[in-house]
């Protein structure tokens, strides 16, 4: 995918409105998030960053500020921090239904503490339907310490925050959307930071969405998994262009190229930006020498490179 340039004075202007995260562990420790200004005195960030902490701050300019309560979703890990007199300028929410494959998202945080905030630029990979708005994945990477970082799109709109990833070498990385923020703006404040659930992400595997469950069968090419996850996750969401492709990779690795080309096909169907459905749909024709869906494919995968 191409690499798209970033308008500077925008990112600038955002980064006006990111703050690090400060947690004090029980024991003296001390952890490291980031978060974002979503309304007059509100921060957002996720409630891993603040979990069962004895102290809470954020600091911006050199200058650190408590916050006077907080909101709390622990099952969605999002958490609103609400301060007296903060001063910095909220960000515009956007909305993750406008997303599409391929769009260009950038996050800004503070992945492993550094002192000034970072900007990773990044394109949008999947889009996963779940508790009514959309888990964003996207290939901006990001570390410990970007935990609760704004993932905004082209136009500086706030669509999620970054904050899990899948295990491995090869990870996936995951940001919750916008909306369930905007579901906390008018809730009221609380003064506990005791974990009174655990997020979706962090459950027991088999208890995690099923796009959670395939990741790592697909990247072991255990291909009789990832085909048993697919097919549920179809029984429950026919017209999920992801569980598409994970049945398509499936039959395309056990033998079953017929089968594996019209899974493909529905992917692509279902998400015509789609770029690994396209890249397995061309590997597919090739290797079964059908050299006019070879060519339609390819040139799906130059169109999506040449993106901007």
């Amino acid at each position: 995918m191409a690499q798209t340039e970033l308008d500077h004075e925008l990112v600038y202007r955002l980064k006006g409105s990111v703050v690090k995260v400060h947690s004090m562990t029980q024991s003296g420790g001390h952890g490291v998030g980031s978060g974002v200004v979503v309304a007059a005195d509100t921060v957002a960030t996720n409630c891993h960053v603040l979990a069962n902490s004895s102290g809470v701050s954020v600091s911006k300019f050199g200058d650190s500020v408590s916050p006077v309560g907080m909101v709390a979703d622990w099952k969605h890990d999002i958490c609103l921090l609400k301060f007296q007199y903060l001063e910095l300028p909220a960000v515009k929410l956007g909305s993750t239904r406008a997303l599409h494959y391929g769009d260009t998202v950038f996050s800004i945080g503070f992945p492993g503490g550094p002192p000034k905030p970072q900007t990773i630029a990044g394109h949008i990979k999947a889009l996963y339907p779940y508790d009514g708005s959309l888990i964003v994945r996207s290939d901006a990477a990001f570390i410990m310490g970007a935990s609760g970082s704004p993932t905004f799109n082209q136009a500086g709109e706030l669509v999620s925050l970054s904050t899990f990833k899948s295990p491995g070498k090869y990870a996936y990385f995951y940001s919750v959307p916008v909306e369930w923020i905007q579901n906390l703006l008018s809730k009221p404040a609380s003064n506990t930071t005791q974990a009174e659930a655990t997020a979706f992400w962090d459950q027991p595997l088999n208890e995690r969405p099923l796009w959670m469950q395939v990741v790592i069968p697909y990247q072991n090419s255990d291909w009789p998994a990832v085909e048993h996850i697919a097919r549920a996750w179809l029984s429950q969401q026919a017209d999920a262009a992801e569980a598409h492709f994970y049945l398509a990779s499936a039959l395309h690795g056990q033998g079953q190229l017929a089968a594996a080309q019209q899974a493909y096909l529905k992917a692509t169907t279902l998400e015509p930006n789609y770029l690994e459905a396209w890249s397995g749909l061309a590997l597919l024709a090739q290797q079964s020498a059908q050299p006019t869906l070879q060519a339609e494919a390819e040139r799906h995968l130059q169109q999506l490179d040449g993106q901007p």
